[in-house]
């Protein structure tokens, strides 16, 4: 292939546009940055001027969507909404083998804001969510082995943007959410057995985009949300006997803000939404074993809506986000040995309210979001 045939990078950041291209150094083409096509890259030759590759596009565009790694590696992306902007009901899988999308059986209803669980028998529950105005108290379960969709029961309160958790015992802990403009403290129960819900013990404060995070001593663990106000608060939920119970107060009142359990069994805070900021930079540790809250370093960049992944040796990796002004592209990794961030390479398109899904062959895969319009690209890491 000579050179003369190869498109420019970006030169502003080294990024190829083109699609199944990859910015590289060829040594053929005097070490100028050119658009290499992906089929034909040797890294020995051709090393990437990034650590992020574009692969095959969803055919939907779409955020506020819900991504699920399932039990044979491929992933499964659900509803959200596009940019006209409407709910969907349209499922798609991606196949890290080979990089490509392909259809699957549409849920029975389109929703965004809704959660998406993979159950240990391997079957995905997705609960709640709006649907085009319509707040959603149905749940429906994806059978990866027959790729088809039935409705479950249904949860006894509408919830759009609550949260889902699976416990020790296999059920499925779904706290919160708003209803119709009305915000819930109410807790249910999904058993996969029975396919039912049963309620379980009201939680203190009412809560709406907030995290719940399964902590290594089977508790679980409940963090700020917004309300009226922004919520500071936190608290604890025992399987074993259905009750909350009050925990310690983070630093900083937080929305739509992440929440990762680490490998030390600690949970990492990061950025977040308040009433002082839009977009926050702060992070935050909660220790188990003490029940107390820590700071630790702030994030190079302030946002909300945004990713965050815990990687297989154990770093956080943050992606995107809205900083207040617009969606970013910024990527950050936080090492819970050092207790510091680093800022990474940019990914290739900026987007927030996206998926970030952590692949059996240890990449991430980030898909859809939103930059002022739904995207339908894809990358990984």
């Amino acid at each position: 292939m000579s050179c003369s045939t190869l498109l420019p990078c970006d030169s502003s950041n080294n990024i190829c546009n083109e699609p199944n291209h990859i910015c590289v150094h060829h040594p053929r083409c005097k070490n100028h940055p050119v658009c290499y096509p992906m089929s034909m890259i040797d890294r020995q030759l051709c090393p990437p001027l990034t650590k992020w590759i574009n692969t095959g596009n969803i055919t939907y565009a779409r955020y506020m969507h819900k991504a699920s790694v399932l039990p044979d590696g491929k992933v499964l992306i659900v509803g959200g909404i596009n940019s006209r902007p409407l709910a969907l009901k349209t499922a798609e899988i991606y196949d890290p083998s080979t990089g490509i999308w392909s259809g699957t059986q549409n849920m029975t209803y389109a929703r965004f804001g809704h959660t998406s669980s993979v159950l240990t028998n391997g079957k995905v529950l997705v609960t709640g969510g709006n649907g085009n105005g319509y707040y959603q108290n149905t749940t429906e379960l994806y059978d990866p082995l027959t790729r088809t969709w039935k409705t479950t029961g249904s949860m006894s309160y509408t919830r759009f943007g609550h949260t889902a958790s699976i416990l020790p015992n296999g059920k499925v802990l779904v706290t919160g959410g708003d209803s119709h403009g009305h915000y819930l403290n109410s807790a249910e129960l999904y058993d996969p057995l029975t396919e039912t819900w049963t309620t379980t013990g009201s939680m203190t404060y009412q809560r709406y985009q907030h995290t719940a995070s399964v902590l290594v001593n089977g508790k679980v663990l409940v963090t700020g949300g917004c309300v009226n106000d922004y919520l500071n608060s936190t608290e604890l939920y025992d399987p074993s006997t259905g009750a909350w119970t009050v925990a310690a107060v983070m630093n900083n009142a937080l929305c739509s803000h992440t929440a990762s359990v680490l490998a030390n069994g600690k949970v990492l805070i990061t950025g977040g939404s308040s009433s002082r900021a839009i977009a926050l930079n702060s992070s935050a540790l909660y220790d188990p074993s003490t029940g107390n809250w820590t700071s630790t370093d702030n994030m190079i960049n302030g946002r909300h809506f945004h990713t965050a992944s815990v990687l297989p040796n154990g770093d956080v990796l943050i992606t995107g986000g809205y900083n207040g002004s617009n969606s970013l592209n910024t990527a950050e990794l936080y090492n819970p040995s050092t207790g510091l961030w680093t800022i990474i390479d940019v990914m290739n398109s900026a987007r927030s309210i996206h998926t970030a899904s952590v692949l059996k062959n240890g990449k991430i895969l980030i898909t859809g979001g939103t930059d002022n319009s739904a995207l339908n690209s894809a990358e990984l890491y």
